[in-house]
């Protein structure tokens, strides 16, 4: 099963839980002490909210909090289901990231928390995140970092030259994996260099105005003592463009 602008969403159903349980209602540190709170602050002054991607709906239910009026689209039936349960304030509607069942410039944000990463049709999607932004509108583009997203890239630990460091694959490389996530979890993601996104946007009058790349939070670094060694590898990338034209 696929479903338009997904790298198919399969694995997504059957990973569903798996997700529900480790990344969302505080179980996860880089979301509590990093995503969440850098979605606030460029949630902030927001009116009409469009999250691409939605899963169980934690950052739509974020952006409710905060007094937008939400729509939150997922292709995967159990995530749709389960942020139906647990509500919060937005509206829920299964659907993939192109086209966008949306209607031209009727929002002020559209936010996408690591979900380009798994579309194939990303230049169509991108295309439609301005399509449906009003003049001045923002999107908040959450990815995980390209440059250690690339294929066959690792942490290295080289005993014979006492060294440790990040490995980079072919960073230029257009590539789709099944990446093992967790032992026996099998997801799909799509390596892009950055300037295909940046330069996808800008096409479409969608231009860049902030990049952050936090270093991982203490809670992600806590959970390893060899994860400190990489305290100074960001593992996420934030982009907010505004819609010029």
């Amino acid at each position: 099963m696929s479903s338009p602008g997904g790298a198919g969403v399969e694995p997504w159903e059957a990973h569903a839980a798996w997700w529900q349980q480790e990344f969302t209602e505080g179980a996860d540190p880089e979301y509590e002490e990093q995503i969440l709170p850098l979605a606030e602050r460029h949630l902030a002054g927001a009116r009409r909210v469009l999250d691409v991607g939605t899963g169980e709906g934690q950052l739509a239910r974020l952006a409710a909090r905060l007094g937008c009026q939400v729509v939150g689209l997922d292709p995967t039936a159990n995530q749709v289901q389960v942020a139906q349960e647990r509500g919060g304030g937005p509206a829920y509607v299964r659907s993939g990231a192109a086209p966008l069942p949306i209607r031209s410039a009727s929002v002020d944000c559209v936010l996408a928390c690591l979900v380009f990463e798994h579309i194939r049709e990303a230049d169509l999607a991108l295309a439609e995140v301005a399509r449906v932004l009003e003049p001045g509108g923002r999107f908040v583009f959450f990815l995980n970092h390209p440059l250690l997203q690339t294929p066959n890239s690792g942490w290295i630990d080289d005993q014979i030259l006492d060294e440790q460091y990040w490995r980079i694959g072919p960073y230029l490389v257009e590539d789709e994996t099944m990446e093992e996530v967790e032992k026996d979890v099998f997801l799909p993601f799509i390596h892009r260099p950055l300037s295909r996104y940046v330069n996808g946007l800008a096409r479409h009058g969608v231009l860049v105005t902030e990049m952050e790349e936090p270093a991982p939070p203490p809670g992600f670094l806590a959970r390893a003592a060899e994860y400190e060694a990489a305290a100074a590898y960001p593992r996420l990338l934030l982009l907010r463009a505004e819609k010029v034209r």
